[in-house]
């Protein structure tokens, strides 16, 4: 998402998160690619602290043979991913979590628009690897675009989601979205304990998509 310090340009995250130890590097065969905007990138925390990385710390306590990458860029809206994910793709990824179409509701960019950049998006994805699992992230805009906008935004999410038979996070920011002392000081990105609440509404459904070490 954007604020006034992503306006001028963008900061881009694309990273192996976590800890890589001797024991876990052999391991980690499979790729889940993080794909999304400053939410994403973890703006206003360090990179450890961002939801992807906590992920990798869960992943890692687990014995999960997976890396993640954090494909996040700041003030990235959904025409920006689709534009760049060919570049991201040259390399494999078995789970592929889309994170994008925030910064399109705050701009009060048309949602069809939206929803199609976010089918191409996966359709590209699937492309190259028709075995990928998706996840895509709900999110929710502030009713200030007009209540019919605010609901159709959301609205998008789930049915993109049905229409592609890819898992749903409902809402990504649920259980930090409006809550100040969980939020910086824009009140958009999340703070380090706002970051945790993410992480576990991503772990939620990244969980069930992951496959156990002995069936990798």
């Amino acid at each position: 998402m954007e604020n006034s310090d992503t306006a001028g340009g963008k900061q881009e995250v694309a990273t192996e998160s976590g800890s890589q130890t001797e024991n876990t590097q052999h391991t980690q065969t499979k790729t889940i690619l993080f794909f999304g905007n400053s939410l994403t990138a973890g703006l206003g925390v360090e990179p450890d602290q961002a939801f992807p990385a906590l992920i990798q710390d869960r992943i890692d306590s687990l014995g999960l043979p997976y890396k993640v990458i954090n494909a996040g860029v700041s003030g990235e809206t959904t025409a920006g991913g689709k534009s760049r994910i060919n570049w991201l793709l040259k390399n494999p990824v078995d789970v592929f979590v889309l994170e994008l179409g925030a910064n399109d509701g705050l701009r009060g960019i048309d949602t069809e628009e939206t929803y199609k950049n976010l089918q191409t998006i996966m359709e590209k994805v699937r492309e190259k690897n028709p075995d990928v699992k998706i996840i895509l992230a709900g999110m929710q805009i502030p009713p200030n675009m007009g209540q019919k906008y605010t609901t159709r935004f959301q609205n998008i999410f789930t049915e993109l989601a049905e229409k592609e038979d890819v898992a749903l996070i409902p809402f990504l920011l649920e259980g930090v979205a409006g809550h100040p002392d969980l939020n910086q000081a824009d009140g958009i990105h999340p703070t380090v304990e706002g970051q945790k609440i993410v992480a576990e509404n991503v772990w939620e459904v990244l969980e069930n998509e992951l496959e156990p070490a002995e069936a990798l």
